[in-house]
Order: C-alpha cells, then structure tokens, then sequence
C-alpha cells in the first residue's frame, strides 16, 4: 500500500478537551489493520447534517454547484489563516532575548557536535567507516531541530551529487517516517476543525498516522457519507511558533549575508522571504486545497498524470481530507520496478509535466521531492502535496525558452540580454562585459552534445558568472531551479548518467516549432537563419528532438513560421526565405537531375555527359556534392514533417489558405522569377562554359 505525503500546514493552536471519540471501541478487519469505528449505526449527526452538504468527489456538471458551495463554506473557515509577516516576527521575537539565543545555541550546538564529529573522523581516517553512523545522526539533528532543518533535509535527500548513498537512504525517512504526535490530540484537532464527532465525520480511520513530517501527520480514513478512502492530514501542534523562530533568526543571517558579503550579489533577504512565504502557504490547508484544484484544471488532462481531488466539507485551515492514492515513492526503485514500472519513465513524466507548469501556464509545483510524488500501480505519476506552489512571470517563461536557444545556439549577446526579461538585471546596467564570462563557460560546456549537458553543471557554472556581477536573481527562478535539480537528482539516484535537459529539449524544440508568440518566434528565426543562410542541420535537428514530445503536431510547425513571414514586419524574412527558397528548388531539380543520370545504364551515361567532364550537368565536384547534400537534408525535413504522429495531408489546407495570401503570392513569383533566372543560367553554363560554377 503506498504512504502518502505527510502534511504542510501549521498554525497556532491552542490546547482542547479531550474528546469523547476518543475513547470509542477498537475492532479488527479480517486484514488484521485496527481502525477506530463507530460502535454505533445510523445516520450523520444532526450537528453535521446543520453546518454541512453531503461532500461531492464527482465532478460532473449536475454537482458543480454543490460543489462550489462547499468551497465557499471552506474557504469561510480559513479567513484568520496565519500569513508571513517579518515585521510581526521581528516585534515578536525581538522582545524575548532569551528564546532567541536558547534558539541559537541550540542550533549551534547540534550542528557544531556534527561537524566537531566529522572532523575527528577525518583526523582518525574513519570517515568510510562511520558513513552510516553518521548520516544517522545528521538525520536525528535536523529531526531535533524541527521542521526547518527538515526540510533542508529534505533537499538534500534527493541530491547525489552532493550526498553519499548512505545519507541520502537516512535523509530520505525525513520525507514521511518522522515522529509523530499523540493520536488523541490530532482526533480531538479534526472535531474541533470540522464541528462535529469523528465518528460522524469518518466511518473507520487508521489508529495511528500511516506518514509524518515536518508540519503534520496522515491518517488513511473511509467517508462515512460516501463511502470514499480519503486521505486526512492534521497539522502538528505547535508548529507556526517553531517555524517563525526558526524565520526570524535566519532573515537576521541573511541581512548579515547582504550588508557584509561582497561576493554574494543576490538579494538572500527576497529569496528567504519567498520561500517563507510559501512555507506559511502550506500552513492553510485551505489554501492547499485550492491549490490542489487549479493544479488538476491545469494539467489533469494528462493521461499519465494524477491529481487527487478535495473534500471541501471535510476540510479546513488545519484538516485536509483528500482522495487516497495508492502508490509508491519514486525513491523506492526495486518496489517500483517489481510492479513492472520504469522509474526514470516517471521521472520523465515528472520533467515533461514540469516543464509545462513553469512554462506554460507558470503555476508550478515548488516542492516535488519523493514523498510528494508518486508511481500509481496503473503507470501514472501522482502529485499528492499541494502546500508550496509557485508562480512563473509570463515575461520570463518565454525567456527561459530563448536562453535555452540562445546557450545552444551559442549566441551569448542575446543570451546576456535575456536578464533583462528574466528581471536578473535592471535595464540600465551594460551587459557587454558579462558577454565573454558567459563565452568563457559555456563554450566549454557546449563542447558536449546537448544530450550529455548536466542541469546542475549549468546551474552552478552560470551562478559563478552570476556572482561576478550585479546580478539579482529573482525568487521565483530559485524555486524553479530547486523544482527541476530536485527531479534531476530523483533521476541520478536511479542512473548516474541521466541528463535532465536530454529530456527536457524535445519540449523547447516542440515550443519553438509550433508556438506563435513573437519571442520564440524571434528565437526561432535566430536560431534557423545565421549570416544570411537558412542552416537546415538545425531544422532538422528542432524536428528530430520535437517529434518526442508526445503533443507535437507537424502543421503547428509551419503555420506560425508562415504568418509571421507574410506578416507586417516579416519584409526581411521574406527576402532570406524567398533566396533560400530559390536555392532549395534549384538543389531539388538539379539533384534529382543527377541522381536520374546515376540510375542510367553506362552506354546512355557515356552518351548524355560527353563534353561535360564526366557530368550530366556542367558542376563541379564540390559544387554538385553541396546540392546534393542540401537536396537530402531537405527531403529528410520533408520526411520528419510527413512521419510525425497524426500526420494527414488534410492537415496542410490552412497553409495552403495562408499561401493564398497577396504577401505569399508575391513571394511565390519573386521565387519563380529567381528559379529560372538560375536555371537558365545553368542551361547557359552547359552549352557556352561546362564545369563553371554559378557566383555565389
């Protein structure tokens, strides 16, 4: 049976009576699971009948409305939910001296009686050998220290790169095996959340939590007014208190960090207040709730992909009650793989779903670490923990797309420009001198294929740059980068050659090729066109990447592209395409030429190139062999569009409609006008001046 995510949310909470529900009967399944039950039979509580609908899981239309009353009654529940506020931290926190260094000494000591043992151990030559006993320890230190060290933790759990097996094994319990708080005072929680007794609320729930983290803890229960198995995550007492300690002393480091350390030019005091922020998101569960909701309208049509849905009368700022879904960490390779699953086939559900949430629609899931992820028996990646969600600027998503051109096309001007839209520069700042550290890093890199190109790599050499510079790194690329190295190390934890921009390029190739924003549009034509020339190897290569990714339609690819030529501004791309229009016509009818006369029998071959150096037409070698290959990389394009999944030749009418424009009319006669000025030149050379080359 699968665990789910442990809970994210907290809040202030103050003590309650104890509840008569808890002293309810134990009964035993045949499984032999004990699970609380209600001794007696009958109806919903009158109490529950008042303040309460029947909660609606269907999501059909007759129900909508049902539906989005039990929304409205939910999110009336959460008004007072808890918000991050430094200023309010600092005015409570500020006066209690005495908490805060209790605080501080207690973090030092932890951390510093780890790092005084790691040093004995590499003084004795035994850091091999106690491996183990260590990361142990790291793991019970953050435990002790509490959700924020948790969830650095949590992190670090998922990164090989920087982890041993044996601390990323130990670190990987922080997800869902911490300890837990008493059962009674999380019963007595819901009762007074949802208003009513638990045994009203729920027909059989777990006895005890079947996960635990940082911020609360999961019960497996059965709706008793619908029979559904739901998931139930009560918040851990005492929580917010920790947690804002834990803020307040480390936005005081990081104003540390801005006023005196030179060498770190990222504002560390945004980037921890974003994160904050979105730690005290997940303490409305609410909120998470809603959360949960737009993510499935948003990216639940994937059919690999599942989402569960919330119910609304069951929940509250600190009670979630949610679908049950079974399935398996994507930490827990050998239990995928015995139910015959392929964990980097998730993995990659997980990049390609990703990619869509941050650069798409921008709404994106900021904590997908392996307890929030799941492999369903049936196939399917499962996101169950909706608390740190995060938003991508529309500006940027495109120009996350452009950087990525810009890097392969090894065009670091433009590269260096994207930080305007990327908001990493302020417009008045001259990115010329940032021009050659960029070239000095990634032409290295770039020396490798695309496909062997490390996230992290990347990451870390363009931080080095980043450094050097006034740059000021805004908090949501943070959380984007956290999201992706995070599914980058799921991925190198089951294969240490795996490559996340390997399976992450087909996507920018599909976006390139089909969508019609003017950015990528601009990027696109960049990218084809270099000094004049249309460079067909990278068509070519956008098509081969492109085709993988499972949405890719061939027409998406050749509409955009068209309006934008015969477009206003499209003067001086129709000008290249119409020269290289000519070109490609002139490659066609004479390859084909040449490669007609290489079929002939040797008597007509002797027949036809007599007085034309061996040639049936008047080339040389070079110059055949260069339309001959331009021919072939042609009919390969061709080839590429006409193979693509759901490829149909009535698809092509829309270009056709647009071919009929005036624009493209007048292109087609300067391409018909230039085709046979070329030809009849060629004509020219074979009777006048045989083996002479056409100028350039």
């Amino acid at each position: 049976m699968g665990i789910l995510s442990p809970v994210f949310a907290a809040a202030v909470l103050t003590p309650s009576r104890p509840s008569s529900s808890q002293q309810q009967d134990v009964l035993s399944y045949e499984a032999g699971q004990r699970l609380y039950l209600d001794p007696r039979a009958g109806n919903v509580s009158a109490a529950l009948a008042q303040n309460y609908v029947k909660p609606t899981v269907s999501r059909a239309a007759s129900q909508r409305n049902d539906d989005a009353e039990a929304e409205a009654r939910a999110l009336a529940r959460a008004v007072n939910a808890p918000k991050y506020d430094p200023a309010e931290l600092s005015r409570r926190y500020g006066g209690q001296p005495l908490q805060v260094t209790r605080r501080t000494l207690n973090i030092l000591l932890e951390l510093g009686s780890f790092a005084a043992d790691l040093y004995l151990d590499k003084q004795r030559g035994e850091l091999e050998r106690n491996k183990r006993v260590r990361a142990i320890q790291l793991r019970q230190k953050l435990t002790k220290l509490g959700p924020t060290f948790v969830k650095i933790g949590q992190g670090l759990s998922t990164r090989p790169d920087l982890c041993p097996p044996e601390y990323l094994e130990e670190l990987a319990e922080l997800q869902d095996a911490l300890p837990t708080f008493p059962d009674a005072e999380a019963f007595s929680w819901i009762e007074s959340e949802l208003g009513a007794r638990l045994e009203d609320v729920y027909s059989s729930i777990t006895p005890s939590p079947v996960a635990a983290a940082s911020l609360g803890q999961v019960y497996k229960a059965v709706l008793r007014s619908t029979g559904e198995v739901v998931a139930v995550k009560v918040q851990r007492p005492g929580i917010a208190q920790a947690i804002g300690l834990d803020f307040f002393l480390l936005r005081n480091v990081c104003q540390l960090i801005d006023k005196y350390v030179d060498v770190v030019t990222t504002n560390v005091v945004a980037l921890l207040d974003e994160f904050a922020s979105r730690v005290y998101q997940e303490l409305n569960y609410v909120q998470e709730g809603f959360n949960a909701k737009k993510f499935m309208e948003l990216y639940g049509d994937r059919v690999d992909v599942k989402v569960p849905s919330i119910c609304w009368d069951y929940t509250s700022v600190k009670v979630l009650t949610m679908e049950w879904i079974d399935g398996t960490k994507l930490s827990e390779q050998k239990v995928i793989e015995s139910q015959g699953l392929n964990v980097l086939k998730m993995v990659d559900i997980g990049i390609q779903c990703s990619l869509r949430q941050l650069l798409e629609y921008g709404y994106f899931h900021a904590d997908p670490h392996p307890g929030n992820l799941l492999a369903t028996p049936e196939g399917k990646l499962a996101f169950i923990d909706f608390g740190m969600m995060s938003d991508t600027p529309p500006q940027a998503r495109f120009a996350i797309i452009g950087h990525v051109v810009h890097m392969v096309n090894r065009d670091y001007e433009a590269m260096a420009r994207d930080y305007y839209a990327l908001d990493f520069l302020s417009p008045d700042v001259d990115v010329s001198p940032i021009v050659p550290a960029l070239k000095s890093f990634f032409d290295d890199v770039l020396d490798a294929t695309v496909s062997e190109l490390n996230f992290k790599t990347i990451v870390d050499g363009l931080g080095a740059v980043l450094y050097q510079y006034p740059f000021d790194v805004p908090p949501y690329y943070a959380l984007i980068l956290r999201s992706l190295t995070v599914l980058e190390g799921l991925a190198l934890y089951t294969d240490p050659n795996f490559k996340v921009l390997a399976a992450a390029y087909p996507y920018f190739a599909k976006r390139l090729l089909t969508d019609p924003n003017p950015y990528l549009r601009d990027a696109l034509v960049e990218l084809l066109f270099k000094d004049g020339s249309f460079r067909w190897q990278r068509l070519e290569n956008l098509l081969v990447q492109g085709r993988k990714s499972s949405d890719f339609v061939a027409k998406d690819a050749l509409q955009p592209v068209l309006q934008l030529m015969l477009g206003e501004e499209g003067a001086e791309l129709r000008r290249l395409v119409e020269k290289e229009a000519v070109r490609v016509l002139e490659a066609l009818v004479i390859g084909s030429t040449v490669e007609g006369y290489k079929s002939l029998p040797e008597p007509l071959k002797f027949i036809v190139n007599r007085g034309n150096n061996g040639r049936v037409i008047a080339l040389k070698e070079h110059e055949e062999a260069q339309m001959l290959k331009l021919r072939q990389q042609v009919l390969r394009v061709w080839g590429l569009l006409r193979t693509s999944s759901g490829f149909d030749p009535a698809m092509l009418q829309p270009v056709v409609e647009i071919l009929r424009l005036p624009e493209a009319q007048s292109m087609g006669a300067h391409v018909a006008t230039g085709l046979t000025k070329r030809l009849a030149a060629r004509l020219l050379q074979q009777l006048l001046k045989p083996a002479t080359p056409l100028p350039a």
